[in-house]
């Protein structure tokens, strides 16, 4: 295919043509002659065997007709012959050729051919053209397309192509039933236009990686049967001045064109980005890109019927020109889905797989909080590839949970092996965090612990809570801080040498204290102020800076730290309360290697769990309610029922 593409273009055969100029041109000038040495042809002269003589003053060559036939070296040469002269011997060959007795004499004297002089100038200028179109069609992908690279590379999905509906998608209900309203307005828009709605402009999805936003685009498509046009943000910009522009023209035109209309722009941050402090200030590529798609969806009427859908993982560094209503009128977030978005998403991959019946995709669900769409996705085809690998022909249980552990931590690693000091310091480390979080109050089950390497980790603890949370307190908080403690603390305990094994730990515990002091607003001695300081991106104007003084920043840091050591505190008291649950888990993780839910809950069948915590507030600051905490609906049925 590649070899047909490649003498398919017509630049391939002009060079080819030139080339072969370049190699029969002399054979036509000089047609049927044999070339033979100066001494060969001076001593022809001088033997009487020549009848014609053409000398030709320009090229020093002297062709010869010879009576007989010419052998040299036993070679037949033939009758014509031509050798070449240097100027140096130019006199000498010309009193040859005059005693010699010959039938015609010809002289060719130094002509200004305008063929060939015109050959000399064409040929190396079609050379350098042919280079440069070469490297201008391979950094446009294709040599038909070099004169179109202001034109737009947007694809078009038809109807022949393969289709995704709202039925595809799951997990994600709010987001699709808007998109639903935008087809409709593409396929009745007079039912809208009757009340005086009018056709949103752009539709912006947003979220986190893998959720499902050119999925939803893509099923928009699948629904509308309208045309549907697709394109990458970073497929505006190019190496050329002004290309970024005219494509954005020409995407649109294409769709006025062909209305009802959807553009699909992925990745628009790539070209939305904030304008300001960029490089080349307004007269750079991006920001003329940027300017041009701000004018072409101002410049849609009511009547259009095109609508701009766009996705980012970043709608904090976008134009607020592009955000403004006008533009995009409608802004969809996709987050990570909740328990039952995690299992409708679970059923729609499992079609079309060999699973067991046994298998309960709500408790892998349970198993998979924060998981995003693809990542659910990955969890269940690495759960097909172990099973193939096993020679099985169903996915159980036991494939899905080492496809969840693959997908967290990554592939175990079985032929990394630790001395017994060294397992014995990872079963006490992670079964610190497992008795911590257990010992906590406000902390999630402890389903799984292993001592076994995965990825970078030499163990882990799984901690998994039984319903999705979509706001944390300030006691669950200091409780995840204890437990991400627990295996410091527990190397600290029983081999009072602690490892670098909890520097991970410690980064999550100390990233939690400082978000809770500075931007959570729980912290007495700080109080109820957002103290972050202003993140932005220097290259778009966005210029961070700290927003508080030195004396401030030293009591956040004395607050954090505080944090940090009431943390270490409570996994102090909880594993020294049950040293005696926290040996005996130690033993079983080293024996078994891996423990279940079921396991660790005999284990910690006498553990001794921590009081509720206090009100952190102190008494001055405490808000008094005459009548307690204001009832929901359903607790004061409930109480009244009692």
């Amino acid at each position: 295919m590649k070899t047909k593409k490649f003498f398919n273009s017509w630049i391939v055969w002009v060079m080819l043509g030139v080339a072969a100029l370049l190699i029969f041109l002399p054979m036509l000038f000089n047609p049927g002659a044999a070339r033979v040495d100066t001494s060969v042809g001076m001593n022809q002269l001088t033997s009487g065997n020549v009848t014609e003589a053409r000398v030709f003053d320009a090229d020093q060559r002297v062709d010869l007709l010879l009576r007989d036939s010419l052998n040299v070296d036993g070679v037949d040469k033939g009758k014509r012959v031509s050798f070449y002269y240097s100027v140096a011997r130019a006199d000498q060959v010309i009193d040859a050729i005059n005693g010699a007795k010959l039938n015609k004499y010809t002289d060719q004297p130094v002509q200004n051919n305008w063929f060939l002089s015109m050959l000399g100038v064409i040929i190396p200028f079609l050379l350098i053209a042919g280079i440069f179109w070469f490297i201008l069609a391979r950094s446009q992908g294709g040599g038909s397309k070099v004169m179109q690279f202001g034109k737009s590379k947007a694809k078009l999905i038809t109807k022949d192509m393969p289709q995704v509906t709202f039925t595809d998608v799951a997990g994600a209900d709010e987001a699709v039933e808007e998109l639903h309203e935008i087809k409709e307005f593409l396929r009745e828009p007079a039912k809208f236009q009757a009340v005086g709605a009018k056709i949103p402009k752009g539709v912006l999805l947003y979220g986190p990686p893998g959720t499902g936003k050119t999925l939803l685009a893509k099923a928009v498509a699948g629904e509308a049967q309208v045309p549907f046009y697709s394109i990458s943000g970073s497929d505006f910009v190019e190496m050329f001045v002004g290309v970024g522009a005219s494509r954005v023209r020409d995407l649109f035109e294409q769709a006025k064109n062909n209305s009802p209309a959807i553009i699909f722009v992925d990745e628009i941050d790539a070209v939305g980005r904030h304008r300001g402090a960029g490089i080349g200030g307004g007269n750079d590529e991006r920001e003329q890109t940027l300017n041009q798609l701000l004018v072409e969806m101002d410049g849609f009427d009511a009547t259009t019927n095109v609508i701009l859908i766009a996705a980012t993982n970043r709608p904090d560094v976008l134009d607020p020109a592009l955000l403004r209503p006008g533009r995009f009128d409608r802004q969809i977030p996709v987050e990570a889905p909740d328990l039952k978005g995690r299992e409708d998403i679970l059923k729609v991959h499992v079609k079309g797989k060999p699973v067991d019946a046994s298998v309960d995709l709500n408790a892998v669900a349970k198993k998979t909080p924060g998981y995003t769409g693809a990542d659910l996705a990955n969890v269940l085809n690495e759960a097909a590839l172990l099973t193939a690998r096993s020679n099985a022909n169903l996915i159980d249980d036991r494939a899905l949970d080492e496809a969840i552990d693959r997908v967290m931590a990554g592939p175990q690693k079985r032929t990394r092996l630790m001395d017994e000091h060294e397992r014995k310091v990872t079963a006490y480390h992670e079964g610190g965090h497992a008795l911590v979080a257990a010992a906590m109050n406000q902390t999630a089950p402890v389903t799984k612990i292993t001592i076994l390497p995965r990825g970078r980790a030499l163990g882990y603890t799984m901690v998994v809570p039984e319903s999705d949370k979509y706001s944390v307190t300030r006691n669950e908080l200091q409780d995840q801080m204890a437990y991400a403690m627990g295996g410091r603390v527990a190397e600290e305990i029983v081999f009072h040498d602690p490892s670098t094994g909890a520097s991970n730990d410690i980064e999550k515990a100390t990233a939690t204290a400082r978000k809770m002091v500075t931007e959570y607003g729980m912290s007495e001695k700080v109080g109820a102020v957002r103290l972050s300081s202003a993140s932005g991106d220097p290259m778009y104007g966005q210029a961070g800076s700290r927003e508080y003084s030195d004396e401030m920043a030293h009591l956040v840091d004395t607050e954090v730290r505080q944090l940090i050591e009431q943390a270490h505190d409570d996994a102090y008291w909880a594993l020294t309360t049950n040293r005696h649950v926290l040996d005996r888990l130690a033993l079983a993780l080293l024996e078994r290697e891996t423990l279940n839910q079921k396991e660790i809950e005999e284990i910690f069948s006498d553990l001794v769990k921590r009081d509720k915590r206090e009100v952190w507030l102190s008494n001055d600051q405490r808000p008094v309610h005459p009548e307690g905490p204001v009832l929901s609906p359903k607790e004061r049925a409930a109480q009244s029922t009692d």
